[in-house]
């Protein structure tokens, strides 16, 4: 199916939805949906998509980039006299769903303005489209987790024992860059010794020993799609005892977890896998994230593998990490996160990169 095809069918699943929600119409201004939904690449934009209409609205920056990228919206230009209101008003419906996680407060005071417009508050609704990737995106995806491997099968080359972890960093974005990728999904995090027991730790000044723990978290994105990959190593010249045990047991539920995915079943009975593993080695209270998230336009979108969020049913062609981890303060973290598509009979993995704990170094 071709890019005009793909867009046009975009628009009929989401007018499918009006009538599921009893609305007249959608009003679509977070970034990722827009693009999704029109084809419009711009960083300012609203869509109205009715049973009859597909309007997108946006300034003179972008006049001439969305009659490129958009071809099946009827253009509005917004102006400092023009705004989304009246956007809305050429709609001509009443009953309008809003994005209400996208939208900020003074938006929508300005919207509510119009007082013959029936404003529905929903979630999720383009998001939950988007969940299901089509044959196009799955190759931007794949090409985008190519690079991000090989990146990180090149830590053994880039890094050195006394190399800060931000240095670290630039060599691996610096090389995902220059491997295709047209960005980052998020800063390269690397976090050696006790830094990698934060999840999130942000790259710093501290300095690459031996003897401890390197945990290195990227992705790239290729064509706007993005990847995401964790390796967790032991600098030494065998690995400890304590990181062997965690490892292994971070490692098997990473394993059982992708086995047991399948359509149908539940994100958080998939989380439930590896957290009930976690937790009968005892290590229950330090593994405190979800297990997983989805990959697309945005690197955590749907579906979820967590235990605290709204469940979704896993179905074909949707992409998610499965990243299981233990942290211990003061000691530091194992994580392995690899890229999976669910497919009829249950998980690809598109990560290929391999799994070595142990790193040498110089």
């Amino acid at each position: 199916m071709d890019r005009e095809a793909k867009l046009l069918q975009r628009l009929r699943n989401v007018r499918e939805l009006l009538s599921e929600h009893e609305v007249d119409g959608i009003l679509v201004s977070e970034g990722h949906n827009r693009r999704w939904l029109s084809g419009f690449e711009g960083s300012y934009g609203w869509l109205l998509v009715t049973v009859e209409k597909a309007l997108l609205g946006t300034d003179f920056r972008y006049w001439e980039q969305a009659q490129v990228q958009a071809p099946h919206f009827e253009l509005v230009k917004l102006t400092k006299n023009r705004s989304q209101n009246d956007l809305v008003l050429d709609g001509q419906v009443r009953d309008i769903a809003l994005e209400a996680q996208s939208v900020s407060i003074g938006e929508f005071n300005k919207l509510q303005e119009l007082a013959d417009i029936n404003w529905v508050l929903c979630d999720d609704l383009i998001e939950g489209l988007r969940a299901v990737k089509d044959a196009g995106e799955l190759q931007r995806i794949r090409a985008a987790a190519a690079i991000t491997d090989g990146a990180m099968a090149c830590v053994k080359n880039f890094a050195q024992i006394g190399m800060t972890e931000a240095a670290l960093a630039w060599k691996l974005e610096k090389h995902m860059r220059e491997a295709g990728a047209d960005g980052l999904a998020f800063p390269v995090h690397v976090a050696s010794g006790p830094n990698s027991a934060l999840p999130h730790h942000a790259s710093g000044e501290r300095a690459i020993q031996s003897g401890e723990i390197l945990l290195i978290d990227m992705g790239a994105t290729f064509d706007g799609y993005a990847s995401d990959l964790t390796r967790t190593f032991y600098i030494g010249r065998e690995i400890e005892p304590r990181f062997k045990e965690i490892f292994d047991i971070v490692l098997q539920a990473h394993d059982e977890a992708i086995r047991k995915i399948k359509p149908g079943l539940k994100g958080s009975e998939i989380d439930g896998v590896a957290r009930e593993l976690i937790g009968r080695a005892g290590f229950a209270d330090h593994f405190g994230h979800g297990l997983g998230h989805g990959v697309g336009l945005q690197t955590h979108e749907k579906p979820r593998l967590s235990n605290t969020r709204a469940d979704t049913l896993l179905s074909p062609a949707m992409v998610t990490t499965v990243e299981p981890g233990i942290y211990l303060p003061g000691y530091g973290g194992v994580r392995i996160e690899d890229l999976v598509v669910v497919t009829e009979l249950g998980a690809d993995l598109l990560s290929n990169c391999a799994i070595e704990p142990l790193l040498e170094l110089e």
